[in-house]
């Protein structure tokens, strides 16, 4: 078993180089960082990827441990799909209506407004299931390829790695999101059209892919 640095070095930035680049395509999680800093903020906005990245590395933990079982709740994992695709949905709506309203009133949507963004994003992290097969497989290539090494060390920096490649790739949202905000800023109406779309396409997507999945279970 490996115990050389370079394996370290390895399980840390591994970690978050997959974690940049899956953090990078549409998602609820992403778009909604986006979201928030442009209608609160960009400290809001990290809040809330602090948040999500922090449920993000649980699971990844978890997975290292017991991810089979986890996989085997079907149950469980497919009422948490649909309630992240009720989320998005939802999120839609709200930027379509705000954008409805006149351009003088139209105002950045602010989802749950009670509720801190930190807690808000680990909350919306936690129902979205998609990571769970996404860093099990991964981890198992890693392990076959003897990239990533069983052993507490080689885990912990492989779960910060994946921690700071979430933040690094929510970044891109919050800060070119707030720079498109800037150039567009009496355009709020228009920006909230933009962002409904996003939120819309990303929920067709996700109930396509459950359907298939469904289908495909059925077979």
């Amino acid at each position: 078993m490996q115990t050389h640095p370079k394996y370290l070095v390895y399980a840390f930035f591994l970690g978050m180089a997959i974690s940049f680049i899956g953090s990078l395509p549409l998602g609820t999680l992403n778009i909604a960082a986006m979201q928030i800093a442009i209608a609160e903020g960009v400290a809001n906005g990290i809040y809330f990827s602090l948040g999500s990245l922090l449920i993000e590395m649980i699971y990844v933990r978890v997975s290292l441990i017991g991810m089979e079982w986890m996989l085997k709740q079907e149950k469980a994992v497919r009422i948490l799909e649909w309630a992240s695709v009720a989320i998005v949905l939802l999120l839609a709506i709200f930027s379509f209506y705000n954008a409805s309203i006149s351009t003088a009133e139209s105002k950045p949507i602010q989802f749950i407004p009670w509720m801190h963004r930190f807690i808000l994003g680990f909350f919306m992290s936690a129902i979205n299931p998609v990571q769970i097969p996404f860093w099990f497989g991964w981890s198992t290539v890693l392990f076959e390829r003897k990239l990533l090494v069983q052993k507490k060390t080689h885990y912990w920096l492989y779960i910060l790695g994946i921690g700071l490649g979430t933040l690094m790739g929510n970044m891109v949202f919050i800060f070119g999101g707030k720079y498109i905000a800037s150039k567009i800023a009496n355009n709020q109406a228009y920006l909230n059209y933009a962002i409904g779309s996003i939120f819309l396409l990303t929920a067709i997507f996700q109930i396509v892919k459950l359907y298939k999945k469904h289908k495909k279970s059925r077979n």
